[in-house]
Parts: structure tokens; C-alpha cells; sequence
């Protein structure tokens, strides 16, 4: 059984700490300019103070962090934060290989979208790397927008990003 939970226990955001160092690991399996992306955008170093402030990063109201598990255990994860006032970036949405095609990402992805819809966001922002391409389908067939870049993206990254839009008023 799978199911979608708002973490509040040490042992849940040290499953979502796993989750993430996994997703990193898998991105750095990927293409060499993916590879370079994630050393560029999350050296280990930064990376690791990212995920020892997780539960600030991404507390509500602001945020909102959710770990995907089928029986009990982790097996994916997704958060989200304010980037302005109405807009909510959703980060890190990873399921991993053992659950992959169970709906996992699917069920993560509602969840988040409801949870900002019902904390009156206006608007949904994400990206990820265009190897991704089962991610970009999901995203696409949840009712996310291709758009342009919303923030400042290094040269390193320049065309291997796309960048998603979800108006929640339309």
C-alpha cells in the first residue's frame, strides 16, 4: 500500500535525507552536463547543509516537505518553499527504483499541489534536467506549462533545464 505522509519524526526526515542523497547519487549517473549541473548547483559540501536544514528550508507555512511510502517503508520523497510572495517551487521530487511505476511520483507530486493550492498559492514553479524524460511527462500530464527560466541559471546549465509552470486560479 502506498501512501503520502507530512514527515514529523527525526525518522522521517532521515528517510527524506536518504531520499535526496539517492536522488543526487542518481542524477550523477546521468549525462556528463547533468553530472557537471549537479556539482555545479549542489557540491557535496552545500548539499550536505541543504539536507541538515531540510525541516527549516522547508517548514510550513512556507513549505512543506512529504515522503512517499509503500508498506511503511521510504521510498520517495518531495518538498516545496516560497520563492515570492503567491509562488511555491516544488524541489526534489525523486521515487526510487524499487518503486518506480507504482504511481509514487504521481501520488507526491497531487499531494504537493493540493497542499499549495489549499495554502492559497497563486502559482507552482519547477524545474529539471531535460534527461528527465519521464519526469517531463508526468509534469506535463499533471497539467504543468513549459516556461521560460524563472531565476538566474548558470552557463553550465544553459539549455539543459526545463522549466515548468502550474497555474492554480486557471
Amino acid at each position: 500500500m502506498l501512501s503520502i505522509i507530512d514527515p514529523k519524526t527525526p525518522d522521517h526526515f532521515d528517510a527524506v535525507r536518504r531520499l535526496c542523497w539517492e536522488y543526487r547519487a542518481f542524477l550523477l549517473t546521468l549525462d556528463e552536463k547533468s553530472q557537471r549541473i549537479v556539482r555545479t548547483f549542489y557540491p557535496r559540501e552545500k548539499y550536505a547543509r541543504l539536507m541538515d536544514a531540510i525541516e527549516v528550508e522547508h517548514a510550513a507555512p512556507t513549505g512543506g516537505v512529504r515522503l512517499a511510502l509503500k508498506d511503511d517503508q521510504p521510498v520517495g520523497c518531495g518538498m516545496f518553499h516560497t520563492i515570492e510572495p503567491g509562488v511555491a517551487e516544488i524541489k526534489r521530487v525523486f521515487v526510487n527504483e524499487k518503486a518506480r511505476g507504482t504511481g509514487a511520483g504521481y501520488a507526491i507530486m497531487n499531494d504537493l499541489i493540493d497542499t499549495c493550492r489549499l495554502k492559497g498559492f497563486r502559482f507552482i514553479r519547477m524545474d529539471t534536467g531535460k534527461p528527465l524524460e519521464a519526469a517531463t511527462r508526468l509534469y506535463l500530464s499533471m497539467g504543468f506549462e513549459l516556461r521560460d527560466a524563472y531565476s538566474e541559471i548558470p552557463e553550465v546549465a544553459d539549455g539543459h533545464l526545463l522549466f515548468f509552470e502550474m497555474d492554480l486560479q486557471g
